[in-house]
């Protein structure tokens, strides 16, 4: 337990200024994505540019490379969310759900994509921690993809990725980044929440359009 808080303050004493900045512009867009305003992908990509050199000077070349995909999606789920009043930050795209069955792709996907680039960095690659590190990158890459398309349950996928992402970073020192995600599982929980009545809404508005 001693060596657990030891190795906590030095990490808090090791951050660094550019780490508080990613952190901050995270939350920003964490926050704005429940409010489902696409402003939020502006946050995604300024927050993306300053982790992805963090991640690759901490050795984890998984999560530095999924940041680089981050930029990508950043400038896709804008042009996904765009809406009729972009000066307001509006979403027009609706939110929507997936089946049982492409859950099940979705979750057999990251599996065997776990699997297969664990291995490859276990043998080829100083990476650390290659099979946990690829987890979280190839959750996050499919979950990432689920936020953009405005899928419901990408929340319910962060929860799950975000809890062991938090034990990564800790092991790896980046301990404002570990807070960070332990924040995340906090705020995940209510953005399902805010999701569901929105979602819950456009049913019943639906329903009534039927009726």
């Amino acid at each position: 337990m001693s060596d657990l808080l030891q190795s906590l303050v030095s990490g808090w004493q090791m951050m660094s200024g550019w780490e508080l900045v990613a952190v901050l512009l995270s939350l920003a867009y964490l926050w704005l994505a429940m409010m489902q305003n696409r402003l939020c992908w502006y946050a995604a990509f300024a927050s993306t540019l300053i982790f992805s050199w963090l991640f690759w000077d901490a050795s984890l070349l998984m999560e530095s490379a999924l940041n680089l995909y981050y930029l990508g999606m950043a400038a896709y789920g804008w042009y996904q969310w765009r809406g009729p009043r972009p000066e307001e930050g509006a979403s027009s795209r609706p939110i929507t759900t997936w089946s049982l069955r492409q859950h099940l792709l979705a979750i057999g996907s990251i599996a065997a994509m776990t699997l297969l680039s664990g291995s490859l960095l276990a043998d080829n690659t100083s990476a650390a921690l290659p099979y946990v590190d690829s987890f979280t990158t190839w959750g996050a890459v499919l979950t990432t993809y689920m936020v953009a398309q405005k899928k419901l349950e990408n929340w319910i996928y962060w929860l799950v990725i975000d809890g062991v992402s938090v034990w990564l970073f800790i092991d790896r020192g980046l301990m404002l980044t570990a807070a960070l995600f332990a924040v995340y599982e906090v705020m995940v929980i209510f953005g399902f929440r805010q999701w569901y009545r929105a979602y819950r809404d456009q049913q019943q508005a639906q329903w009534m359009k039927l009726a």
